[in-house]
């Protein structure tokens, strides 16, 4: 079956993860309703502005080249040779060179177009002090870095798709460095990765991997443990939750009770015409669970990118509150919703508005195939409706769509995440897990030291990925110090691997 023969109910409930939020599916009123959270990005939304600063402008100092990447790296047909031009970006601007064995900092992109996320204020803040060649690689199927050389042959079935996972994508990146390791006679310079959210899944699974490739790796904000049911499948929602709490006891009552509310309106005649008209819906609602997708997908983003100095949580909250006295319940909430999003005649309820549409097709597959992030919630241990997580059903819908089903366990089977503490403890070396507590991702992430060398570095007041967006004036005390911790190992890599590379030499 192919996408466009689906009905519009099913495409949302495989929609997993509103790109790059996890899609998972919740009973609601026709069939089910997807389960949209916001995108696995360190990348905000536009329309929480100003506070979200990911990268400087664009620099004249960022050279775009393309490297001849091989299709399938694990197989031997003759069809895995195939190749196509994979997209990487390269900042000499700092790098004191390859007789100095300077480092080289690579940012494994992810599921986005690489000029979403160029060019990462972390690297380039702190480029100068280390002497780093930067580069930025764009991940397979993103962006420009399209096999099959289009993507309607990329997206065309299974069959092409097949070829687009985390392990090739890793592979990828080893191929990259180690040809430009090669091209630049920089053998010599250790290798620290970066990556953030899925990409600090990716740069963290990078080190593992291909530990002679990368010295070392800083994933931010990355929830390598949300497989396989190692975190509660509640998780996501319950940081949400508590966070909307904190801020607000009357807040989070409003929006707790305003779900039955929803459907209350919409099960009255013309309920949906009436429920569009209060909260300036655009388009006509089909039924209440769209404008309820609209409301937590609202929530969700302004929990996990609560960041100083705006706190969206408490621009929410502000507004919800700060409403006439005598409003009702569902006028409180669209009161929160234009707080947030600005106050607009009318607002879209598609996904597609937060996010680029080839990152949510991007993030259905991968989410349809590996990246199976069980997040669900049940009766009243959340501020949301129930939603359960059902595997069958999801399982069901994937193959629906796509013509294969998901493989649930692939990623702890590949990557490992059970027992990480005890496994990696005298395996691993080399990894800064960072987390903010207040993301709602931290709930499947690193949050406790594994050994000297794998690190968890949190801040109680940390939103997705902060730490590695460029850094400003009004920075708080608590995120300035995280981010000299995080330098601060990475020297002490680099210093360790300068000391034994001089006592091989001799």
């Amino acid at each position: 079956m192919n996408r466009s023969s689906l009905t519009q109910s099913q495409q949302w409930l495989i929609s997993i993860l509103a790109i790059i939020g996890l899609l998972f599916d919740t009973t609601c009123i026709s069939a089910a309703q997807a389960k949209i959270l916001p995108r696995l990005s360190a990348k905000r939304p536009p329309f929480l502005g100003e506070p979200a600063k990911f990268s400087e402008p664009v620099s004249e100092d960022l050279k775009t080249f393309y490297f001849n990447q091989t299709l399938d790296h694990f197989n031997y047909r003759p069809e895995s040779y195939t190749t196509f031009q994979q997209r990487y970006v390269m900042n000499f601007k700092y790098w004191g060179g390859a007789n100095a064995s300077a480092p080289i900092f690579v940012y494994l992109g992810a599921e986005a177009d690489l000029d979403y996320d160029l060019p990462v204020g972390f690297l380039t803040d702190n480029a100068p002090q280390f002497k780093a060649l930067l580069v930025y690689i764009e991940h397979r199927y993103y962006g420009k870095s399209i096999p099959f050389g289009s993507r309607k042959e990329a997206f065309k079935d299974a069959s092409s798709l097949g070829y687009f996972n985390s392990a090739q994508a890793i592979a990828d990146y080893a191929e990259v460095i180690l040809y430009l390791k090669r091209k630049l006679l920089a053998e010599n310079s250790p290798v620290i990765v970066f990556g953030a959210s899925y990409g600090g899944m990716l740069a963290s699974w990078f080190r593992l991997k291909y530990p002679h490739v990368a010295l070392g790796a800083l994933a931010s904000s990355a929830p390598i443990l949300y497989f396989d049911d190692i975190t509660p499948q509640n998780g996501y929602d319950s940081i949400v939750t508590k966070n909307f709490k904190e801020v607000s006891e009357s807040c989070y009552r409003t929006i707790s009770k305003s779900w039955s509310e929803i459907d209350r309106v919409a099960s009255e005649p013309n309920g949906l015409s009436i429920l569009g008209n209060k909260f300036r819906i655009c388009d006509q609602l089909n039924n209440s669970g769209e404008l309820k997708e609209f409301l937590e997908r609202t929530y969700c983003i302004a929990a996990q990118y609560d960041d100083p100095p705006s706190y969206p949580v408490s621009m929410v909250c502000g507004g919800i509150d700060g409403a006439p006295e005598g409003n009702d319940t569902l006028s409180r909430v669209f009161a929160g919703v234009v707080a947030l999003r600005g106050n607009f005649s009318c607002y879209n309820t598609s996904n597609t508005i937060d996010y680029p549409i080839e990152t949510i097709e991007g993030w259905d597959w991968q989410t349809c195939s590996e990246m199976v992030i069980p997040t669900g919630r049940g009766d009243n241990d959340t501020m949301f409706p129930s939603a359960p997580f059902n595997l069958t059903t999801f399982s069901r819908d994937c193959t629906s769509l796509y013509g294969v089903p998901p493989r649930p366990h692939w990623v702890t089977t590949y990557y490992g995440g059970h027992d990480i503490e005890l496994i990696l403890h005298r395996f691993a070396s080399n990894i800064i897990f960072s987390n903010g507590l207040r993301d709602p991702y931290s709930s499947g992430g690193v949050l406790k030291n594994i050994s000297q060398t794998v690190l968890a570095i949190t801040t109680v007041n940390g939103s997705h990925c902060l730490d590695i967006l460029l850094a400003t004036s009004t920075d708080p005390d608590w995120l300035v110090m995280q981010r000299k911790a995080e330098v601060e190992n990475i020297e002490s890599w680099i210093a360790q691997y300068y000391v034994d590379l001089h006592a091989m030499k001799k």
